[in-house]
């Protein structure tokens, strides 16, 4: 996972015309740069969550005989698996008085194309009635100019899979390194962040589904709430305000619903949880059609 692990995509592959995103973005002045530390070598909690949490807390479910129930499965890496935001969103739902379940599959590193070549996952899929199937690429690969090519024909049958087990493909726009992407030729994060969005907004449009725009209010939370620290001191890994910025914008992607003023923070602050959940809520909901939310 970017820094941490899987490989970089290769320079001189077929590209792909990835989505203007030059409009989204306002002027962002220097940012505070800082090296990247030794990778997280602790896998937390790996491949599939349903009843208990990291935190050996019981995880919301959908209980028998219950009434409508959001059934999301994450299929990623450690920056879904990293303070576990698949239970950080199932809390936050449960707070908004949603019924839900949640599963992953998630690896170091994981690429969709190894989601999509995995018997585990498809396993997976079809092991529940899931509502959304979230698809998450490892973090360098979608600030190349490659992206597309590489993304495409994985994502494609992950999303068929989905859609044919009568859920929702949903793609999970991830936030870029700190320092950039460097080997891409982006050494600013808001360079890289701009290629990591348009990349996402593509693929979104080529497979007709939806994409959860965490990378782009991630962008606008850095740019507008510096103090709020979302990266861990790898600049690649989230922070529990990341994972709950994340759990935030599924919140609002998945029910059409800002989670502005919701009681469960996620271990945030308080003062700084408030601002992500106006945040999440904001950049989501004003700006459904851009996403594919329909």
């Amino acid at each position: 996972m970017g820094a941490v692990g899987g490989a970089s995509p290769a320079r001189g592959s077929p590209t792909a015309t990835t989505a203007d995103t030059s409009g989204m973005y306002g002027a962002m002045g220097a940012l505070g740069r800082s090296a990247p530390t030794t990778a997280i070598g602790l896998l937390v909690c790996l491949a599939m969550i349903f009843v208990c949490g990291c935190g050996g807390e019981a995880v919301p479910t959908c209980a028998s005989g219950a009434g409508a129930c959001s059934r999301v499965l994450f299929l990623g890496n450690s920056y879904t698996y990293v303070n576990d935001l698949p239970t950080t969103f199932a809390r936050l739902a449960q707070s908004g008085g949603h019924s839900v379940e949640v599963g992953m599959v998630a690896n170091g590193g994981e690429t969709l194309s190894q989601h999509a070549s995995a018997a585990d996952d498809a396993g997976k899929i079809s092991s529940a009635p899931w509502s959304y199937v979230v698809l998450q690429e490892q973090s360098d690969t979608a600030a190349y100019s490659s992206a597309g090519s590489l993304m495409y024909s994985p994502a494609r049958s992950l999303a068929d899979r989905a859609t044919r087990a009568g859920a929702v493909p949903m793609l999970f726009m991830t936030w870029a390194h700190k320092d950039g992407e460097p080997g891409a030729g982006l050494p600013s994060y808001e360079g890289a962040q701009e290629r990591v969005d348009g990349t996402y907004l593509t693929l979104s449009g080529q497979l007709g589904v939806p994409v959860a725009p965490v990378g782009y209010t991630w962008y606008h939370v850095h740019l507008d709430h510096p103090d709020i620290g979302l990266w861990q001191g790898d600049g690649s890994h989230p922070t529990a305000a990341g994972t709950y910025l994340a759990a935030c914008v599924f919140y609002a992607s998945i029910f059409r619903q800002s989670p502005d003023g919701l009681r469960f923070h996620g271990g945030v602050a308080d003062s700084q949880a408030q601002i992500l959940q106006g945040e999440a809520g904001r950049r989501v909901l004003d700006m459904q059609a851009q996403w594919g939310l329909r």
